[in-house]
């Protein structure tokens, strides 16, 4: 089943910070993880052409050579180079493309190509901390990942610090929290009565609006910034809190609590992986080392602005 909701959103909150390259490849990306009519998919969703999409797709599958850093068409095609009015364009590389089992595609076509003095911002996740049994995890933490896909994260992250270092380049590793923003959030469920209010005690949820995802992306580059930086709001909160706040917004009865071992018997192995791992991120480096200022401090602001604007 495609989920439309995420590909928009994805789309949507990171498509004004990519160039024309990177937004391909971005499209590209999600054509392959829907498989079958992905291409059409994705031309529909996001409005970009198929043959963009599938330009793309060549590129990825390397039976088109990548291009050189910096450029987003072959030689001579399109317009005069931008470069030209902003030298520093080529030296900044935003890194969003989740490993496959082969480790991080955008690293193995540019790893050696990186010119020096870059600024690369990889786009990684807090599930590379692995089960805090619901403490404070800090940039300073170790991590102890247990999903195969949360190593293959942590695993990407030290090829980047490798490559980084190699090329003289400055890294920043934004770890992030669970997505949510427009269409795509607790209102969404409840209105469609697809929310589940899954009880299980001590558990909490890291959250993120997309909006504050771009503010980090932005202050990340602006800054030149170096090392890592766990992007989440500012209150882990219990599974549930966002379906009953959500219920209270739409004036309607929240779902039925469901106690958490009940509803693991029905539960994909995906979904499960999420009550198995517990940990409240701080996000102090966030906003000193970065300057972010979140517009959505908890997920009150930010499903509430939702609410008003009708993005449910």
């Amino acid at each position: 089943m495609i989920d439309e909701g995420l590909i928009r959103q994805r789309f949507g909150a990171l498509s004004p910070h990519l160039d024309e390259r990177r937004r391909r490849l971005l499209a590209a990306t999600a054509a392959q993880e829907v498989g079958r009519g992905g291409i059409a998919a994705v031309s529909r969703i996001t409005g970009i052409a198929a043959s963009t999409i599938g330009r793309g797709l060549k590129e990825l599958s390397a039976k088109a050579p990548p291009l050189a850093v910096g450029r987003v068409r072959r030689p001579g095609a399109g317009r005069k180079p931008l470069t030209q009015s902003d030298p520093t364009l080529v030296k900044d590389l935003l890194a969003l493309i989740a490993p496959d089992e082969r480790g991080d595609l955008v690293l193995r076509h540019f790893a050696g190509a990186l010119p020096r003095g870059s600024q690369i911002v990889y786009l990684s996740s807090l599930g590379v901390y692995g089960d805090a049994h619901g403490a404070i995890v800090t940039e300073e933490t170790e991590c102890h990942p247990h999903f195969a896909r949360s190593q293959a994260r942590l695993a990407a992250e030290r090829a980047w610090e490798q490559a980084a270092d190699s090329a003289g380049a400055k890294l920043a590793i934004l770890r992030l929290a669970g997505i949510y923003g427009p269409q795509r959030n607790a209102l969404t469920a409840v209105k469609h009565r697809e929310a589940r209010r899954i009880a299980k005690l001590g558990q909490v949820v890291n959250r993120i609006h997309v909006a504050d995802i771009a503010q980090a992306i932005d202050a990340a580059f602006s800054r030149r910034a170096a090392g890592v930086f766990n992007v989440a709001d500012d209150e882990p909160a219990p599974p549930g809190d966002p379906i009953v706040f959500a219920a209270e917004l739409l004036g309607v009865p929240p779902p039925p609590e469901i106690p958490f071992e009940e509803a693991r018997r029905n539960m994909t192995p995906m979904a499960l992986s999420f009550y198995e791992e517990c940990r409240r991120a701080d996000n102090i480096k966030l906003k000193t080392a970065l300057g972010v200022r979140l517009r959505y401090p908890t997920y009150r602001e930010g499903l509430r602005a939702s609410f008003e604007n009708g993005d449910y």
